[in-house]
């Protein structure tokens, strides 16, 4: 039973006062209420308008959060194959300087093959681990399309009719989809796939030997499932001669050139990334003080408020019951009459 229902026998100052304590009754509850919850506007009845934009750009800072928790995945990805790249980079360019070496007379070329055999059992072993949650981007196996490219999401966009959309960030795939493989297309360090030659990785790739005029079609380290045929594993022996030392070298030249321009683009799409990362943590930290201007509660003005309405609140009791009093004092006169 509320304080209000006992006083059943009323007078104007009895109404007043008992009116005046109602209305500090609901201003009080409203005021503990944003006191406990932190918000001015908790549900639509406070403000339709501001609930509603604060509603729609909640919706916004969540799904900025699972973008933000996307650039994570994909920073992770990308520094993986970059770290990828840049290690075969410093191998192949080891194995440059062994083919190089092979041109003095006096060295043994079987020994410098045993040499880079084991760098390319390198090279293999660095392009198969760099991997990060089970995604590789530097080995092409079946299932892939080479012609499609590697997107993360980057960005949240809303329209200006409310629709929304996700930015994304790629890494090219090839950019000639007819005609013959060429050089640029190698955008893999290596091209496992079974339906082809191992045209899109430079490692497997024959382009570069081709750009190079070498006279047979020299690939550092052979596709594990693709046709290798007419293909020739670059080695040294004792009978190679140093017009085939030369294509060899020019060979892996152009793969060096072709890896360089790989790790470019893996670093350009690292900054990228880092930078979007960067911007929706601001943003999302501005749109969340955003809402809090719009929704959430003064709290030193709402403690202020409370004490002062408690105060009221106990000044209204006290009236009512002084003017309850007196009433019923006038009423007992008349009853004597």
């Amino acid at each position: 039973m509320s304080i209000f229902s006992t006083f059943i026998r009323v007078s104007p100052s009895v109404t007043t006062a008992l009116e005046v304590l109602k209305d500090t009754q609901t201003k009080l509850t409203n005021a503990e209420r944003q006191m406990s919850s932190g918000l001015r506007v908790q549900t639509v009845k406070d403000n339709a308008t501001y609930w509603k934009i604060s509603t729609m750009t909640r919706t916004d800072i969540g799904s900025i959060s699972s973008v933000q928790d996307a650039l994570g995945l994909a920073a992770s990805t990308v520094s993986t194959a970059s770290t990828g790249v840049s290690s075969a980079i410093d191998v192949v360019t080891e194995i440059r300087t062994k083919l190089v070496s092979a041109y003095e007379t006096s060295v043994d070329k079987s020994k410098l093959n045993d040499e880079i055999s084991q760098l390319k059992q390198q090279l293999r072993s660095i392009g198969e681990s760099a991997t990060f949650n089970g995604v590789n981007w530097t080995v092409l196996r079946d299932g892939a399309d080479p012609t499609e490219p590697h997107e993360v999401p980057g960005s949240l966009i809303r329209g200006s009719h409310g629709t929304v959309s996700i930015g994304m960030l790629n890494y090219a795939g090839v950019t000639a989809t007819t005609g013959a493989i060429t050089a640029n297309d190698a955008r893999y360090l290596i091209d496992d796939q079974s339906s082809g030659t191992g045209g899109y990785g430079v490692l497997t790739s024959t382009a570069f030997a081709t750009a190079a005029g070498s006279a047979k079609n020299y690939v550092l380290i052979s596709t594990k499932n693709g046709s290798t045929s007419g293909q020739v594993e670059i080695s040294l022996d004792a009978n190679t001669t140093k017009g085939a030392i030369v294509d060899m070298v020019n060979t892996v030249t152009g793969m060096l050139q072709q890896l360089n321009t790989i790790g470019s683009a893996f670093g350009s799409l690292e900054s990228r990334i880092n930078l979007q990362t960067e911007f929706a943590k601001n943003l999302s930290d501005s749109l969340t003080s955003g809402v809090g201007k719009l929704v959430d509660a003064d709290m030193e003005q709402q403690s202020s408020k409370v004490l002062a309405l408690q105060t009221q609140q106990q000044l209204g009791l006290q009236s009512l019951s002084i003017a309850n009093a007196s009433y019923n004092t006038v009423t007992q006169l008349f009853q004597n009459l």
